[in-house]
């Protein structure tokens, strides 16, 4: 597994793992512009450390939906293009808007991933889609966002079982949602995201 131009692994307060250059956004380890990129509060981080081909490579122009306070969403703007976070709850969003002061690259929209149509006036066509999202109908809202990726982009997703059905199997929960996205993605790589978190899954793939 290659990691993206602008991703290194580094030894930061003892500790080797994932960093990226970049001011710090929710208290990680720093040395000198080098920040941890923490995989347990990173579905992406995650993806990363546990050797999935995410196909990243740097300088990509990224959609990332689901960018909360903006966590993740720093960490791929520190190394990507142009960054458009939507997140639909309004405070997370003031925090966003914080982290957008030295990466002009990033770009957060208060809106509703399930409703791609509300800025599609404002997304260009991009290389990469990432979804991180907390709701019922996953599958949905990648296969709604599709549209945005250019043929050869890539989806990279993580699965939430407990945002589709809290009382359901996990593991049958994530048979039914990438049963689903199959109808509109071909699946490259799906690997459980533990020990990293829980119930989650994640997903590489790409339009079909």
């Amino acid at each position: 597994m290659t990691l993206p131009d602008g991703v290194q692994r580094r030894g930061i307060d003892g500790e080797t793992g994932l960093a990226t250059r970049g001011d710090p956004v929710y208290g990680e380890p720093t040395d000198d512009e080098w920040r941890r990129w923490d995989p347990h509060r990173s579905k992406v981080g995650a993806m990363l450390e546990l050797g999935m081909e995410t196909g990243l490579t740097g300088d990509e122009t990224v959609l990332y939906l689901g960018a909360a306070s903006g966590t993740t969403v720093s960490h791929v703007a520190d190394f990507a293009g142009p960054t458009y976070a939507v997140e639909f709850a309004p405070r997370p969003v003031r925090d966003l808007l914080s982290v957008t002061e030295t990466r002009p690259n990033l770009f957060p929209l208060l809106k509703d991933a399930r409703e791609p149509e509300t800025y599609a006036h404002v997304v260009e066509p991009v290389d990469v889609l990432i979804q991180d999202v907390a709701t019922r109908g996953q599958a949905r809202v990648a296969a709604r966002n599709e549209s945005f990726l250019r043929d050869d982009g890539r989806l990279l997703m993580a699965v939430k079982a407990r945002s589709e059905d809290v009382t359901a199997d996990p593991e049958r929960v994530f048979e039914i949602v990438t049963d689903e996205l199959s109808e509109t993605y071909e699946l490259l790589e799906t690997t459980p995201l533990a020990p990293f978190h829980d119930d989650h899954l994640g997903v590489v793939a790409r339009p079909k």
